[in-house]
């Protein structure tokens, strides 16, 4: 489930509780109540860098892009290995985007493995619903987007 998603039905479960009791009677709470992305994340956790939609996001736009750039080997990404966060920039006041920048290493299916550089963006997906994740796979930059070797990823 994402983060959106958990963060909606907490809401909603919060608005009906009080609707689902009668009066005069108390809640028993069974497990301790959660706050929506609370947890603190460090330097090391990769979680949300390793997660299954963040990968599964980046091999379909992988595809994609090795489909439709002219001069790029027809290859795709086969496995993620050395998943790791190297940055987290937390959403403040002058900032309000949460950015965390990821890197690993992929194997492709010509039997190469290169490195990649990620970025996941916190309420950016569409929408402004969900998350937005922003890749580059070492020598696939050809037309520069995230300037020599992905450095805008870095």
């Amino acid at each position: 489930m994402t983060r959106f998603a958990q963060s909606a039905l907490a809401a909603l479960i919060a608005l009906c509780t009080p609707l689902c009791t009668p009066l005069g009677t108390s809640l028993a709470v069974t497990q301790p109540a959660k706050a929506a992305d609370l947890a603190v994340y460090t330097e090391e956790d990769s979680g949300v860098c390793g997660e299954a939609w963040v990968l599964n996001k980046i091999t379909s736009r992988f595809s994609y892009q090795v489909h439709h750039v002219p001069n790029l080997p027809d290859v795709e990404i086969v496995d993620f290995q050395g998943i790791h966060q190297h940055r987290y920039l937390p959403a403040n006041e002058t900032w309000p985007i949460g950015r965390r920048y990821c890197g690993a290493t992929v194997s492709l299916s010509d039997g190469h493995a290169r490195t990649i550089w990620y970025l996941i963006e916190e309420g950016q997906g569409f929408a402004s619903i969900g998350d937005n994740v922003e890749f580059c796979v070492a020598g696939f930059d050809r037309w520069m987007v995230y300037n020599g070797r992905c450095r805008v990823l870095r």
